[in-house]
């Protein structure tokens, strides 16, 4: 398990992050229609995950914005945001922010955060997900990752980014 924090309070995670070089798990996360979205979908396009704990809250609301900038400037790219949220939340935010260069997914009936070693365990925010970003190449190879030591800080996308040049 990873250890975190939230305002200074240590808290932990399920796992660790998949390391740099191993090769993206499958998931089942569902769109704003309800239909499903898997790895599959995305075979031969590099993959962004930035995943956070809700779209409701500053920080998570600023990642899903920044990507989304910086989305439109990326090749055969595509950015995932991965939260516990409702589709019709993560709708509703997208629509209400007009984004269009990012997909939001919902982990609420899944086992993405468990299977990515995510999902907070103790605290109010036991069972959403942490804030981290795992970045992998056209050939769905690991090839950043980022737990964010303490959930109200943003993640570095200079760096995530620069995994893909």
């Amino acid at each position: 398990m990873a250890d975190i924090t939230l305002k200074g309070n240590k808290i932990h995670t399920s796992g660790q992050l998949p390391e740099q070089g191993s090769a993206l798990k499958d998931f089942t996360l569902v769109k704003d229609d309800l239909s499903e979205k898997s790895l599959a979908d995305y075979k031969g396009r590099r993959i962004v995950l930035n995943i956070f704990p809700s779209v409701d809250t500053g920080v998570c609301a600023a990642s899903v914005r920044k990507f989304n900038q910086e989305a439109s400037a990326l090749e055969n790219t595509v950015v995932i945001n991965v939260s516990k949220d409702l589709p019709f939340a993560l709708k509703r935010f997208c629509a209400a922010e007009g984004l269009t260069n990012v997909e939001t997914l919902s982990d609420f009936r899944g086992s993405f955060g468990a299977d990515y070693g995510v999902t907070i365990e103790a605290s109010g925010m036991k069972g959403l997900l942490s804030r981290a970003v795992i970045v992998a190449d056209e050939n769905g190879k690991v090839v950043y990752t980022e737990q964010v030591p303490e959930i109200t800080q943003e993640p570095n996308y200079e760096a995530a980014l620069a995994a893909l040049k």
